[in-house]
């Protein structure tokens, strides 16, 4: 009799480890959805991807493969329309949600797409280095494509019909010259809802949909002026930055910041020595800051 139940005791705890095995290999991570920046492309992913696919094995992860290099300096009105027939492909598939992270001008078009799609269903949007308050300062990339122009002379360019035709321009902000800046930047004033249309509801209610913003940057970027843009600090007129609660945008709610930060919805990191370009290589940041939210 003993040995009939030595028999169902092994029985029963090899059918409990079978089960534990069973639902540990089976759990299901949320697909992510990853947009480039600037002069960039798919590849400059490839070690966060790794990342992802260490620690959560079987992660859908999806790079957006539109707009490489050089396209991505076409206007972002007609990247996001694109983009979001890519994003609504993916979304339709996960019932559950996905997860969207942006870098640094991917952050500024993920911004675009939820406020302009009011089915999607994206839990939590990572702004990797994003300036979504815009830029205003002399950087590398800025050298190269003006260059010998300062930058207190570029909204003679960016703020022209042409000017906007540059996705740069979309989100170029120069305190100096802020109502210039609503007249004629086309983009991020219009997303941000600074400048009223008959839109500027749907944008704020769309967006308002994702449960966490993520907003992850820091003081050595040297991409990113000023480098509180990433966490939606900026200039006032006299070229001192004010923080987040700071900003129109935030005081009058325009298109959900406060909302987003009362409901406890807003994470910030602010990480010392990562260069632009190293914030999605950086296995320290993928740990301490985007791990986290992709559950």
């Amino acid at each position: 009799m003993s040995g009939v139940n030595d028999r169902s005791c092994v029985l029963l705890t090899w059918s409990v480890f079978v089960v534990l095995c069973f639902s540990v290999s089976s759990i299901a991570y949320k697909p992510i959805i990853l947009i480039h920046g600037l002069l960039d492309e798919p590849s400059a992913f490839e070690e966060l991807v790794q990342f992802i696919n260490e620690t959560h094995p079987g992660t859908s992860v999806n790079i957006i493969d539109l707009y490489d290099d050089l396209d991505s300096l076409s206007p972002l009105w007609h990247q996001v329309g694109n983009f979001t027939i890519k994003v609504r492909e993916i979304t339709k598939k996960a019932k559950d949600g996905v997860h969207m992270l942006g870098f640094s001008q991917g952050g500024i078009l993920a911004r675009g797409i939820l406020s302009t799609m009011p089915d999607h269903n994206v839990h939590n949007f990572i702004a990797l280095s994003t300036p979504q308050m815009g830029q205003y300062g002399d950087t590398s990339y800025f050298q190269w494509l003006f260059p010998r122009t300062l930058k207190e002379e570029i909204y003679k360019v960016c703020y022209k019909d042409f000017g906007q035709n540059i996705s740069f321009c979309n989100y170029w902000n120069d305190p100096h010259h802020h109502q210039l800046y609503l007249q004629q930047n086309v983009y991020l004033p219009v997303i941000d809802n600074e400048v009223n249309t008959s839109r500027s509801n749907q944008f704020k209610e769309n967006y308002l949909k994702i449960k966490n913003l993520v907003l992850i940057g820091g003081p050595d970027d040297g991409v990113i002026t000023p480098w509180q843009s990433s966490h939606y600090g900026f200039f006032d007129d006299k070229e001192v930055v004010q923080d987040m609660t700071k900003q129109k945008v935030y005081q009058q709610d325009t298109f959900g910041l406060r909302t987003l930060d009362k409901r406890g919805s807003i994470k910030t990191y602010t990480v010392a020595g990562v260069e632009h370009t190293n914030w999605h290589k950086n296995e320290t940041v993928f740990k301490n800051c985007i791990l986290p939210w992709l559950t």
